[in-house]
């Protein structure tokens, strides 16, 4: 099977040398959306964003992206995805779950980079780390149909989900997939918490809105998910959350 190398999705810098991650912002604007749920506008910065990114490229590297399937349908989703973490989510003809090995190249995942788990340790009271990082790359005509996140042990962990590049339409329901919806945008930078009442809420996005961002030189939408997939117990060495340096 040919290997997707994800060159479209995180063709970002010529240099490709890691630097420190910036300092993590404390959050100024927290605006709230649904019950149980949390918009944090701007939470990274342009700078912050940028060395995302860089760490998005070794990853990549390491897990190129592949394209998932309905198990069902066998039909393709229009995203293209990779993850990093102890355990990475995969959709195939036998059915939705996490696996701790890339499903091509069978290595395992890369770590999460330090950014990210600042931000789950500055934006949760969750007393134990995210075990997986959902990395989907969402080109100019993807979306993702609406869904809700049940392939976790504890639903009381929440879903940290962060946006870079395009402006994505993000629409959100209740806890049945008959209730009624909203939508709003996310835009780069911004960082949304699923938790609570909403944490099991269907939702999904509508559209990207090209021409929004410069942050990716080919344009698109990266969105960054961050999960807790088991329930915390003291003897596993993920569990506890260690704060990395930032600066």
């Amino acid at each position: 099977m040919r290997r997707n190398r994800g060159s479209i999705a995180l063709k970002l810098h010529a240099d490709s040398r890691r630097s420190k991650p910036p300092a993590m912002t404390p959050p100024t604007t927290i605006a709230p959306v649904a019950t149980g749920m949390r918009l944090i506008p701007g939470f990274l910065d342009r700078e912050q964003q940028k060395h995302l990114v860089d760490e998005l490229r070794e990853v990549v590297r390491l897990a190129p992206l592949f394209t998932p399937i309905m198990p069902g349908t066998g039909k393709p989703f229009s995203v293209r995805m990779t993850n990093c973490g102890p355990l990475g989510w995969v959709s195939d003809k036998n059915g939705y779950r996490y696996e701790p090995a890339h499903p091509l190249t069978r290595n395992p995942w890369p770590p999460i980079p330090d950014i990210l788990l600042n931000a789950w340790a500055a934006l949760t009271d969750y007393p134990a780390a995210p075990q997986a990082c959902l990395v989907n790359y969402y080109g100019p005509a993807a979306r993702m149909g609406m869904h809700q996140d049940r392939d976790e042990e504890d639903f009381s962990a929440p879903v940290v989900s962060v946006s870079l590049g395009a402006t994505g339409r993000f629409r959100i329901g209740g806890i049945v997939r008959s209730a009624p919806t909203r939508s709003f945008p996310l835009s780069s930078g911004d960082i949304l918490v699923l938790g609570g009442a909403s944490r099991l809420a269907f939702h999904g996005i509508d559209r990207i809105v090209a021409g929004t961002s410069t942050l990716l030189p080919d344009g698109g939408r990266i969105n960054l998910t961050l999960r807790r997939v088991s329930k915390p117990t003291t003897a596993s060495r993920d569990d506890a959350i260690t704060p990395r340096s930032q600066a």
